[in-house]
Protein backbone atom coordinates (compact mmCIF):
# COMPACT_ATOMS: atom_id res chain seq x y z
CA UNK A 1 0.00 0.00 0.00
CA UNK A 2 1.61 3.46 -0.99
CA UNK A 3 2.10 5.72 2.67
CA UNK A 4 0.57 8.85 0.76
CA UNK A 5 -2.87 9.88 -0.36
CA UNK A 6 -3.64 13.06 -2.44
CA UNK A 7 -7.17 14.37 -1.86
CA UNK A 8 -8.70 16.18 -4.60
CA UNK A 9 -11.81 17.93 -3.92
CA UNK A 10 -13.81 18.73 -7.30
CA UNK A 11 -16.99 20.76 -8.59
CA UNK A 12 -17.51 20.64 -12.39
CA UNK A 13 -13.77 20.15 -12.77
CA UNK A 14 -15.10 17.06 -16.12
CA UNK A 15 -12.08 19.33 -18.41
CA UNK A 16 -9.57 18.26 -16.14
CA UNK A 17 -10.07 15.70 -14.05
CA UNK A 18 -9.06 12.28 -15.66
CA UNK A 19 -5.67 14.18 -16.93
CA UNK A 20 -4.39 15.02 -13.57
CA UNK A 21 -5.56 11.42 -12.21
CA UNK A 22 -3.47 10.05 -15.07
CA UNK A 23 -0.25 12.87 -14.36
CA UNK A 24 -0.13 11.78 -10.35
CA UNK A 25 -0.26 8.19 -11.60
CA UNK A 26 2.50 8.84 -14.19
CA UNK A 27 4.88 9.88 -11.13
CA UNK A 28 7.73 7.53 -10.10
CA UNK A 29 6.56 7.83 -6.38
CA UNK A 30 3.54 5.48 -5.87
CA UNK A 31 0.50 7.93 -4.53
CA UNK A 32 -3.06 7.03 -4.38
CA UNK A 33 -6.04 9.13 -5.22
CA UNK A 34 -9.14 9.97 -2.99
CA UNK A 35 -11.68 12.32 -5.31
CA UNK A 36 -14.04 13.87 -3.08
CA UNK A 37 -16.74 15.39 -5.47
CA UNK A 38 -19.72 17.19 -4.52
CA UNK A 39 -22.08 16.02 -6.90
CA UNK A 40 -20.84 17.77 -10.04
CA UNK A 41 -23.26 18.37 -12.13
CA UNK A 42 -20.97 17.98 -15.50
CA UNK A 43 -20.44 14.39 -14.43
CA UNK A 44 -17.11 14.25 -13.14
CA UNK A 45 -17.38 11.74 -10.78
CA UNK A 46 -18.40 9.36 -13.45
CA UNK A 47 -15.20 10.05 -15.09
CA UNK A 48 -13.67 9.08 -11.64
CA UNK A 49 -15.79 5.77 -11.74
CA UNK A 50 -14.85 4.82 -15.04
CA UNK A 51 -11.25 5.55 -14.05
CA UNK A 52 -11.27 3.11 -11.32
CA UNK A 53 -11.78 0.17 -13.60
CA UNK A 54 -8.04 1.05 -14.99
CA UNK A 55 -6.80 1.90 -11.50
CA UNK A 56 -8.95 -0.48 -8.60
CA UNK A 57 -6.07 -0.16 -6.03
CA UNK A 58 -5.15 3.10 -6.34
CA UNK A 59 -8.22 5.94 -7.55
CA UNK A 60 -11.19 6.30 -4.93
CA UNK A 61 -13.88 7.96 -5.04
CA UNK A 62 -16.30 10.14 -2.37
CA UNK A 63 -19.85 11.94 -3.73
CA UNK A 64 -21.34 14.25 -1.53
CA UNK A 65 -24.96 15.41 -1.84
CA UNK A 66 -24.03 18.62 -2.33
CA UNK A 67 -21.81 21.64 -2.88
CA UNK A 68 -20.65 21.95 0.40
CA UNK A 69 -17.03 23.87 0.24
CA UNK A 70 -13.76 23.48 -0.09
CA UNK A 71 -12.87 23.00 3.63
CA UNK A 72 -15.70 20.29 4.53
CA UNK A 73 -14.11 18.18 1.25
CA UNK A 74 -10.91 18.45 2.98
CA UNK A 75 -12.08 17.17 6.48
CA UNK A 76 -14.56 14.22 4.87
CA UNK A 77 -10.96 13.36 3.40
CA UNK A 78 -8.95 13.53 6.46
CA UNK A 79 -11.39 11.23 8.33
CA UNK A 80 -11.23 9.18 5.12
CA UNK A 81 -7.39 9.27 5.43
CA UNK A 82 -6.97 8.51 8.80
CA UNK A 83 -9.07 5.04 9.16
CA UNK A 84 -6.83 3.65 6.38
CA UNK A 85 -3.54 4.34 7.71
CA UNK A 86 -2.06 6.78 5.52
CA UNK A 87 0.86 8.61 6.17
CA UNK A 88 1.42 11.39 4.32
CA UNK A 89 -2.03 13.41 3.52
CA UNK A 90 -2.08 16.03 0.22
CA UNK A 91 -4.32 18.28 -0.76
CA UNK A 92 -3.91 19.28 -4.46
CA UNK A 93 -6.29 21.04 -7.20
CA UNK A 94 -7.89 19.55 -10.09
CA UNK A 95 -7.01 21.95 -11.88
CA UNK A 96 -3.16 21.71 -12.66
CA UNK A 97 -2.29 25.22 -11.11
CA UNK A 98 -0.43 22.55 -8.96
CA UNK A 99 2.22 20.73 -10.90
CA UNK A 100 1.88 16.98 -9.69
CA UNK A 101 5.60 16.68 -10.14
CA UNK A 102 6.05 18.54 -6.69
CA UNK A 103 3.94 15.84 -4.80
CA UNK A 104 7.42 14.37 -4.54
CA UNK A 105 8.92 17.49 -3.32
CA UNK A 106 6.25 18.05 -0.33
CA UNK A 107 7.17 14.40 0.27
CA UNK A 108 10.76 14.73 0.98
CA UNK A 109 10.06 17.92 2.80
CA UNK A 110 7.88 15.79 5.20
CA UNK A 111 10.48 12.98 5.00
CA UNK A 112 13.21 14.70 6.36
CA UNK A 113 11.61 16.70 9.45
CA UNK A 114 8.55 18.69 8.62
CA UNK A 115 5.28 17.89 9.93
CA UNK A 116 3.75 20.02 7.14
CA UNK A 117 5.08 20.73 4.02
CA UNK A 118 3.35 23.89 1.58
CA UNK A 119 3.61 24.56 -1.77
CA UNK A 120 4.34 28.34 -1.49
CA UNK A 121 3.72 30.71 -4.10
CA UNK A 122 5.77 33.51 -2.15
CA UNK A 123 8.70 31.80 -0.40
CA UNK A 124 10.86 32.98 -3.46
CA UNK A 125 9.28 36.76 -4.66
CA UNK A 126 6.26 36.14 -6.41
CA UNK A 127 5.76 32.21 -8.25
CA UNK A 128 2.61 32.98 -9.84
CA UNK A 129 1.40 32.54 -13.55
CA UNK A 130 -1.05 33.98 -15.97
CA UNK A 131 -3.04 35.66 -12.86
CA UNK A 132 -3.60 39.39 -13.24
CA UNK A 133 -2.17 42.34 -10.86
CA UNK A 134 -5.22 42.95 -8.68
CA UNK A 135 -5.66 38.85 -7.97
CA UNK A 136 -1.78 39.02 -7.40
CA UNK A 137 -1.49 41.87 -5.09
CA UNK A 138 -5.14 40.42 -3.22
CA UNK A 139 -3.60 37.23 -2.53
CA UNK A 140 -0.12 38.31 -1.39
CA UNK A 141 -1.46 41.18 0.44
CA UNK A 142 -3.87 38.72 2.10
CA UNK A 143 -1.03 36.59 3.64
CA UNK A 144 0.63 39.11 4.44
CA UNK A 145 -2.35 40.13 6.82
CA UNK A 146 -2.71 36.76 7.88
CA UNK A 147 1.71 36.43 9.40
CA UNK A 148 0.43 39.95 10.77
CA UNK A 149 -2.87 39.04 12.36
CA UNK A 150 -1.64 35.61 13.48
CA UNK A 151 2.11 35.94 14.14
CA UNK A 152 2.46 32.60 11.66
CA UNK A 153 5.77 33.08 10.10
CA UNK A 154 4.58 31.28 6.63
CA UNK A 155 4.84 33.18 3.02
CA UNK A 156 2.03 31.79 1.88
CA UNK A 157 -0.94 30.80 4.46
CA UNK A 158 -3.38 30.96 2.08
CA UNK A 159 -1.66 27.84 -0.31
CA UNK A 160 -4.09 25.16 -0.84
CA UNK A 161 -1.05 22.51 -1.74
CA UNK A 162 -0.03 21.00 1.49
CA UNK A 163 1.47 17.74 2.79
CA UNK A 164 0.37 16.44 6.27
CA UNK A 165 1.83 13.99 8.43
CA UNK A 166 -0.49 11.67 9.99
CA UNK A 167 0.51 12.96 13.69
CA UNK A 168 -0.70 15.95 12.46
CA UNK A 169 -4.44 15.37 11.80
CA UNK A 170 -4.74 12.87 14.22
CA UNK A 171 -4.35 15.88 17.14
CA UNK A 172 -6.40 18.49 15.32
CA UNK A 173 -9.69 18.13 16.25
CA UNK A 174 -11.43 18.18 12.93
CA UNK A 175 -14.69 18.99 14.16
CA UNK A 176 -13.68 22.37 15.73
CA UNK A 177 -12.91 24.06 12.28
CA UNK A 178 -14.62 26.35 11.61
CA UNK A 179 -14.34 28.05 7.95
CA UNK A 180 -15.34 26.49 5.02
CA UNK A 181 -13.82 28.49 2.29
CA UNK A 182 -10.13 28.61 1.73
CA UNK A 183 -9.65 30.30 4.74
CA UNK A 184 -9.89 26.68 5.78
CA UNK A 185 -6.48 26.42 4.51
CA UNK A 186 -5.68 29.40 7.23
CA UNK A 187 -6.92 27.53 9.84
CA UNK A 188 -5.12 24.51 9.62
CA UNK A 189 -2.00 26.28 9.40
CA UNK A 190 -2.69 28.17 12.49
CA UNK A 191 -3.82 25.14 14.60
CA UNK A 192 -1.00 23.07 13.63
CA UNK A 193 1.11 26.46 14.40
CA UNK A 194 -0.50 26.51 17.50
CA UNK A 195 0.74 22.97 18.66
CA UNK A 196 4.13 23.35 18.00
CA UNK A 197 4.29 21.33 14.69
CA UNK A 198 7.02 22.19 12.01
CA UNK A 199 5.80 23.88 8.64
CA UNK A 200 8.05 24.00 5.91
CA UNK A 201 7.35 26.09 2.54
CA UNK A 202 8.39 24.33 -0.75
CA UNK A 203 8.83 26.96 -3.33
CA UNK A 204 6.43 26.24 -6.08
CA UNK A 205 5.25 27.66 -9.24
CA UNK A 206 1.43 28.30 -9.27
CA UNK A 207 0.01 28.28 -12.73
CA UNK A 208 -3.93 29.42 -13.05
CA UNK A 209 -6.00 27.38 -14.28
CA UNK A 210 -6.54 27.05 -18.54
CA UNK A 211 -9.51 25.09 -18.23
CA UNK A 212 -12.95 25.29 -15.80
CA UNK A 213 -13.84 28.16 -13.93
CA UNK A 214 -12.32 29.64 -10.76
CA UNK A 215 -14.53 29.11 -7.61
CA UNK A 216 -13.54 32.13 -6.43
CA UNK A 217 -16.01 34.76 -5.19
CA UNK A 218 -16.51 37.52 -3.01
CA UNK A 219 -18.00 35.56 0.38
CA UNK A 220 -15.11 33.46 0.41
CA UNK A 221 -12.86 36.62 0.34
CA UNK A 222 -14.98 38.06 3.39
CA UNK A 223 -14.18 34.92 5.22
CA UNK A 224 -10.27 34.85 4.79
CA UNK A 225 -10.61 38.93 5.75
CA UNK A 226 -12.86 38.70 8.78
CA UNK A 227 -12.43 35.21 9.68
CA UNK A 228 -8.91 35.59 10.56
CA UNK A 229 -9.75 37.97 13.20
CA UNK A 230 -12.05 36.19 14.97
CA UNK A 231 -9.74 32.84 14.52
CA UNK A 232 -7.30 34.66 16.88
CA UNK A 233 -9.59 35.77 19.28
CA UNK A 234 -11.11 32.32 19.45
CA UNK A 235 -7.44 30.79 20.02
CA UNK A 236 -6.84 33.57 22.42
CA UNK A 237 -10.04 33.25 25.11
CA UNK A 238 -10.79 29.14 24.20
CA UNK A 239 -7.21 28.31 23.88
CA UNK A 240 -7.82 24.73 25.47
CA UNK A 241 -11.15 24.03 22.96
CA UNK A 242 -9.12 25.57 19.92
Amino acid sequence: MADGLVIIPTYNEIENIEAIIKTVFDLKKDFHILIVDDNSPDGTANVVKKLQEQFPERLFLEVREEKSGLGTAYIHGFKWALKRGYDYIFEMDADFSHRPADLIRLHRACLNGADVAVGSRYKKGVNVVNWPLFRILLSYGASFYVKIITGMKVHDPTAGFVCYKREVLENINLDNVRFIGYAFQIEMKYRAYLKKYKIEEVSIIFTDRVNGKSKMNSAIIREAIFGVIVMKLRSIFYRKKF
